[in-house]
């Protein structure tokens, strides 16, 4: 069964902000993604949900016990999305005065991606794959042969 409200099968984060109409313009000027819908008052929406092709997220209100990086100090999680074109990619969100963490750079493990930070102090990577890389090439330990 597919359901349309919840168009992913796979994985659905929420991220929280203290404004999700804020956080839908940001993140459509910014990263490139579409609103596909919001909940509550549309003006000042409690969530919403978006997408950039098949990454899907949350958007959700910050309320008591959950609050975004900028409200608590700190980072609660990194988020990946694999884009076609990384080096577009970085340069619009570059332009659009997003806070670059890691400069675009094709990594140990094959991929060719940038670190990014949204409006609410998100940690977001853009990626997309360089080279096929087994893990133990660079370090890492398989822990289920393949």
């Amino acid at each position: 069964m597919k359901n349309r409200s919840v168009p992913t099968d796979i994985m659905l984060p929420h991220v929280v902000y203290q404004n999700v109409s804020e956080a839908i313009t940001w993140l459509t000027e910014t990263f490139g993604f579409s609103e596909h819908y919001r909940y509550g008052n549309p003006e000042e929406p409690n969530g919403a949900q978006m997408h950039l092709g098949e990454a899907w997220i949350m958007l959700e209100s910050a309320r008591a016990g959950r609050g975004s990086p900028k409200q608590l100090g700190y980072g609660t999680q990194s988020l990946t999305v694999f884009v076609d074109d990384v080096e577009t990619h970085f340069q619009k969100a570059k332009s659009a005065g997003a806070k670059i963490v890691e400069d675009l750079h094709v990594t140990e493990y094959g991929e060719h991606q940038y670190g990014v930070e949204d409006l609410e102090g998100h940690h977001w990577l853009f990626s997309r794959h360089a080279r096929d890389v087994s893990p133990d090439e660079w370090g890492a330990t398989i822990a289920v042969a393949e």
